[in-house]
C-alpha cells in the first residue's frame, strides 16, 4: 500500500476535487477540525487580496505558483480550486485526494436555487470591486466548465458526471476517498488516519442558510 509523506511533504495534503453546493464548506470546517488547518475554499478567495487576478490568470492556463497561492494552506476544497485538481496533483503528489459529491439532480437543484442567481445578482452590483470579483466566477465555473448554459439541466449535469468519473479514472484508488454529505466522521477519519472527534461532524451552508446569508447581506446593503 502506497504511504503518504504527512510531515515531511510542503504545500498541500489535502486536494478536494468535488464542485461546490456538495458539502464543501462543512468539509472545510471538518477538515480543520481534524488539524488540517487552514482549509482553502472559495471564501478564501475574497480574504487575500489578489487571490481573484491569481485565479483568473490560472484560468487562462498562465502558469501557477501553487506553494505561493497555498501558503498557509494545508487542504483545500470547493471551487475554484476544484477546477484545477489535476495540476496540483502533480504538484503534490503525495496529496491524498477527497472528491465530494450528492445526487446530480439534488447537487443542480441546490446550485440554481443559491450560488448561481447570487453571481448573477452580483454580476449587476453597483459596487465595480464586486462585480470584478465575480467575474472570477463566471470565467471559472458558469462559463467555463458548464458554458453558460446554467439552464439546460440535462447539460449542467453531465458536465459535473464527467468531472467526478474523471477524478474516479485517474487517482489511484488508495490515494482517492469519494465522500458525500451526511457520511459523517468515519470514512474520511479512516482516510486520513486520524481520530474521530467528539463533536459532531459540521453541517452548514444549507440552502436555507444561504438565503439567511444573503438577505442579511443585503440588508446590510441597503442600511
Amino acid at each position: 500500500m502506497r504511504r503518504f509523506a504527512w510531515v515531511q511533504q510542503m504545500g498541500l495534503k489535502i486536494i478536494g476535487a468535488g464542485f461546490g453546493r456538495t458539502g464543501t464548506l462543512s468539509l472545510k470546517l471538518a477538515l480543520e477540525m481534524l488539524g488540517f488547518d487552514k482549509c482553502y475554499h472559495m471564501f478564501e478567495v475574497y480574504q487575500n487580496p489578489g487571490h481573484v487576478e491569481l485565479w483568473r490568470a490560472a484560468g487562462r492556463g498562465e502558469p501557477t505558483d501553487w506553494d505561493a497561492l497555498f501558503e498557509g494552506y494545508q487542504a483545500a476544497v470547493d471551487w475554484p480550486t476544484c477546477n484545477f485538481w489535476q495540476d496540483q496533483l502533480k504538484t503534490y503528489p503525495e496529496a491524498k485526494v477527497i472528491l465530494s459529491e450528492r445526487d446530480p439532480d439534488k447537487w443542480y437543484d441546490s446550485v440554481v436555487n443559491t450560488i448561481y442567481p447570487s453571481s448573477l445578482e452580483m454580476r449587476n452590483s453597483d459596487d465595480p470591486a464586486v462585480r470584478h470579483g465575480i467575474c472570477m466566477a463566471f470565467e471559472l465555473i458558469w462559463d467555463g466548465i458548464f458554458d453558460g448554459r446554467m439552464d439546460d439541466r440535462a447539460h449542467v449535469i453531465a458536465c459535473y458526471e464527467a468531472h467526478n468519473q474523471r477524478v474516479k479514472d485517474t487517482v489511484p484508488a488508495e490515494q482517492l476517498l469519494v465522500f458525500e454529505p451526511g457520511e459523517g466522521w468515519a470514512s474520511l477519519c479512516a482516510f486520513l488516519d486520524v481520530p474521530i472527534p467528539d463533536d459532531e461532524y459540521p453541517n452548514t451552508n444549507t440552502t436555507v442558510e444561504f438565503h439567511e446569508r444573503q438577505r442579511l447581506r443585503r440588508e446590510e446593503g441597503n442600511a
